[in-house]
């Protein structure tokens, strides 16, 4: 159909010009296709049909499916991209998303483990076993760095600089940056690459890869959660906890301690500090927090 080999070309583009995440990637199709099925089961045979009530239309759709705010901004985003790429591509005559605003949502403040809590779930992997030191230099490292999950599995032995106390890792859209690494982070990823990794090895495995499986080949997102999951029930810490957590609370933490929102930014990788200002609302809600606790006419 029409529609849909459109859309095949748009997330090539995205991938192969843009250089976008391959979970990005994914979402622009998963959001977009729910978009095409919603022109199909309107009778809509090509997008050139499609105007703004047909996306006003999708919108209060997904409004009254009980999506937030947030999600409904999402698609809105993706659809606004893919028509401003048809448009380029002269593909259309005309932008149906052209003016239209993305509701309004109300931001959610990220959830952050304490100094105290954090200190608790780095303790819990056993240094006397090589997936126990992995999985302590793992877990220093994304507290130490604020790098994400997928960041995390994708480097490579080449990225870690323990001389010079810096990784090299590539985030969103191929961004390379450079990210401090810490003494604790930095000794317990030397234990794990003397006594771990090289126990976790075997032959045919990834010889690349600086974080392997017990069969020595790279480990994945899924594989981390799963360790991640059984340290977090492990040490009893009564929040949700995921991998984005020790990213939320490495940023809180440095702020609270004096950093200036630049360098977390940079350290982050965020494109736009907007991004990284969410942890300044953080860090003067816990203030208002321990002023309540503490002082006498709170």
């Amino acid at each position: 159909m029409v529609i849909l080999r459109l859309l095949e070309e748009f997330i090539y583009h995205l991938d192969v010009e843009r250089g976008l995440a391959e979970n990005t990637l994914s979402s622009y199709r998963l959001d977009l296709n729910g978009y095409m099925a919603f022109c199909r089961d309107g009778g809509l045979g090509t997008l050139e049909q499609a105007d703004r009530n047909t996306v006003m239309s999708y919108l209060w759709q997904l409004q009254l499916a009980g999506c937030a705010p947030a999600t409904i901004a999402r698609h809105l985003a993706a659809l606004r991209s893919f028509y401003k790429y048809l448009l380029r591509e002269d593909l259309i005559t005309r932008d149906p998303t052209a003016g239209l605003e993305f509701p309004k949502s109300v931001q959610k403040l990220p959830r952050v483990l304490t100094v105290e809590e954090m200190k608790l779930l780095l303790g819990q992997p056993a240094l006397n076993e090589p997936t126990g030191l992995r999985d302590k230099a793992m877990l220093e490292l994304l507290y130490a760095t604020g790098i994400r999950v997928s960041e995390l599995v994708s480097l490579n032995l080449e990225h870690v600089n323990l001389e010079s106390g810096f990784i090299r890792c590539f985030g969103k859209g191929s961004r390379e940056r450079i990210v401090p690494l810490g003494d604790v982070a930095a000794h317990f990823l030397k234990e794990y690459l003397l006594g771990g990794r090289s126990k976790l090895m075997i032959a045919g495995g990834d010889i690349t890869a600086l974080f392997v499986n017990q069969h020595g080949r790279r480990l994945t997102r899924q594989g981390f959660w799963k360790i991640l999951k059984k340290y977090a029930t492990k040490a009893n810490i009564n929040k949700e906890i995921t991998p984005h957590t020790f990213r939320h609370s490495f940023a809180t933490h440095l702020l609270e301690n004096g950093a200036d929102l630049r360098s977390v930014q940079e350290m982050l990788g965020h494109a736009d500090i907007s991004t990284t200002q969410i942890y300044t609302h953080l860090t003067r809600q816990r203030l208002r927090e321990v002023y309540a606790r503490s002082h006498p006419r709170a």
